[in-house]
C-alpha cells in the first residue's frame, strides 16, 4: 500500500551491480533536493522532502531496478511539477528510465482523472456494446471543402469519432474557427439522418492555454463536445487546467512528444488517464512504431482498470493500422478500446466511402464473434 505522503516512482538503471545502491541514493537526491544531504542542516528538510529508497534489484539483464518513495510536499498540486519530480533532472542522465508511479489518493483526488471517461464517450456516441471507432482528417494543407467531404462521407458510414490529424493549427488552408465550424456542421447533418449513433468531431487544440480556452468556447458554441490534446506539447498542467475549467467537454490525448525515457505505460497508461484525458492514443503494435504488443497491452490496462476511483480511460490503438487487422485488434483490447485508422482509409480514395463503411462493420462483427 503506498505511503500516503509519498509518491513512488520506479526506475531502471543501466549501472555495474556494484554501483546500483550508490546510483540510486544519487537519483533519489537528485530528484527531491538536488543537493547532498550533508549540506543540509535542516531537519525537517531532511525526514520529509529527501526522496527515499525503498528497493533496488538485480534485473538478470545488466540493469537494476530502484524504487523511491517521492514526498508528496515536494509537487503541491502542480500537475507539471510531478513530472518534473518523477523525470526532471534525471530525463538528462542517460542511464535512468521512469518505468512506473503511483500516487496517494489524495493527490489523485487532486488531479481528478477523466471529466467523463469511456461512459461518457459511450453516451454521446450511443455506442454501447462494441469498441468504437475513429478516423482522421488528413493531410494537414486540405481545404475546407476537402474536410468537409471527408467528415460526411465518414459520418455517414457511422465512425464513431473523427479528430482532427494533430499536425492541424490554424494553417491557411483551413483556419481553426473555420475548419471547426465546417466539420461540425458536416457532421451534426449526418447525424440528424441517422436513426441510432451519433459521430463527434473532434478538433485540435493548439497554442498557449489562453488560446486553448477561447478554442474549446468556440467549438463548445458549435456543439462540439470532444477535444483532441497533445499533453506533451503543450504541458500536462494545460490539460488539467481546461478539463478542471469545461467538466461538459471531454479530450483525447496525443502521444506527440512522448517518446522519452518513460516507460508508455507510465506516462500514456497512468499519468495522462490521472491529468484527465478521456481516451489515449497510443502507437499499436504491429503498425509503423516499434511499441511491443506486451506494452500495448500494458496501456490498455493501466487505461481502465480500478486505479484511486479514477474514471477509465478509452485505449486508442493506432499508427499504420488497417481495416484488415480490424478483427485481430478488436481481439487483443476488448471491448472498452477505440480503434483509430487513418491514412489506410484516406488511401482508398474513391472507394472511401465502401471502405468506411466496411471499417465500422468489421469492428461491429468481431466484437459480436468475441463475446459470442
Amino acid at each position: 500500500m503506498i505511503d500516503p505522503l509519498r509518491i513512488s516512482a520506479t526506475y531502471r538503471l543501466r549501472v555495474p551491480a556494484h554501483d546500483a545502491a550508490h546510483r540510486a541514493q544519487q537519483l533519489a537526491l537528485e530528484q527531491s533536493i538536488e543537493m547532498l544531504a550533508a549540506s543540509v542542516t535542516d531537519g525537517h528538510v531532511l525526514d520529509t522532502m529527501v526522496a527515499r529508497v525503498d528497493d533496488v534489484t538485480a534485473n538478470g539483464d545488466g540493469t537494476h531496478t530502484a524504487r523511491l518513495a517521492l514526498s508528496a510536499e515536494t509537487v503541491g498540486d502542480d500537475a507539471g511539477q510531478l513530472m518534473n519530480m518523477l523525470f526532471g533532472n534525471c530525463s538528462l542522465q542517460p542511464d535512468v528510465e521512469l518505468i512506473d508511479v503511483d500516487v496517494p489518493a489524495a493527490l489523485a483526488r487532486v488531479w481528478g482523472g477523466p471529466n467523463q471517461g469511456i461512459a461518457g464517450l459511450r453516451r454521446h456516441t450511443g455506442s454501447f456494446e462494441r469498441p468504437l471507432t475513429c478516423t482522421a482528417l488528413k493531410p494537414i494543407g486540405s481545404t475546407l471543402e476537402t474536410l468537409a467531404r471527408m467528415c460526411s462521407v465518414f459520418a455517414r458510414a457511422g465512425i464513431d469519432v473523427i479528430k482532427d490529424d494533430h499536425g492541424w493549427a490554424n494553417q491557411r488552408s483551413a483556419p481553426f474557427a473555420e475548419r471547426v465550424r465546417t466539420c461540425q456542421q458536416a457532421v451534426a447533418k449526418e447525424n440528424a439522418g441517422r436513426s441510432r449513433g451519433r459521430t463527434l468531431y473532434a478538433p485540435s487544440l493548439y497554442g498557449h492555454r489562453d488560446e486553448m480556452r477561447t478554442q474549446i468556447d468556440l467549438a463548445r458554441r458549435e456543439g462540439v463536445r470532444l477535444v483532441l490534446i497533445a499533453p506533451m506539447v503543450c504541458g500536462v498542467a494545460t490539460l488539467v487546467s481546461l478539463k478542471r475549467e469545461f467538466g461538459d467537454m471531454m479530450f483525447i490525448a496525443h502521444p506527440s512528444l512522448g517518446g522519452l525515457r518513460i516507460a508508455p505505460q507510465a506516462l500514456f497508461g497512468k499519468l495522462f488517464r490521472l491529468f484527465g484525458a478521456d481516451a489515449m492514443i497510443f502507437p499499436n503494435y504491429g503498425g509503423r512504431f516499434s511499441y511491443a504488443r506486451e506494452v500495448c497491452h500494458a496501456i490498455a490496462r493501466h487505461n481502465t482498470q480500478a486505479w484511486h476511483e479514477l474514471h477509465p480511460t478509452l485505449p486508442t490503438p493506432a499508427g499504420g493500422m488497417s481495416v484488415e487487422r480490424a478483427g485481430e485488434i478488436v481481439r487483443e483490447y476488448g471491448r472498452d478500446s477505440m480503434l483509430l485508422i487513418g491514412g489506410a482509409l484516406l488511401a482508398e480514395h474513391e472507394q472511401l466511402t465502401a471502405r468506411s463503411t466496411e471499417f465500422v462493420n468489421a469492428v461491429a462483427a468481431a466484437a459480436e464473434a468475441v463475446t459470442a
